[in-house]
């Protein structure tokens, strides 16, 4: 567990396009065995250190056919940003993969002292 040893909690959230590859057949959709997509993501404002980030796949399109197998999770996580990370393998094929996203932690405040 997280303690945040302030009242002042933010928290920020977005739904994030990962990647749509049927109609130019990149390799999540031709390819097989390992394959990963990153995507950079920008909070909208600064925390005082690095939130808890939560990533959950907000739409997925998979062929029928293959199965079905993706690991969807947030990397590099800095007080500005993070990296959504999308991964599967095998014969999976993945045409259009989304990623919803929250970030929650302790935000700075205009009378915080900065001694340095």
């Amino acid at each position: 567990m997280k303690r945040l040893d302030s009242h002042r909690i933010g928290m920020d959230q977005g739904d994030n396009i990962l990647f749509s590859e049927f109609e130019d057949g990149g390799d999540m959709w031709t390819g097989t065995g390992p394959r990963e997509r990153r995507k950079k993501v920008q909070f909208s404002e600064a925390f005082l250190e690095p939130p808890m980030v939560h990533c959950a796949l907000s739409m997925w399109d998979m062929d029928s056919a293959t199965n079905a197998r993706a690991d969807t999770t947030a990397e590099n996580i800095t007080q500005t940003g993070f990296e959504i990370v999308f991964r599967t393998w095998g014969d999976t094929r993945v045409a259009r993969a989304r990623v919803r996203w929250m970030a929650m932690g302790a935000l700075g405040h205009e009378d915080d002292w900065k001694l340095y």
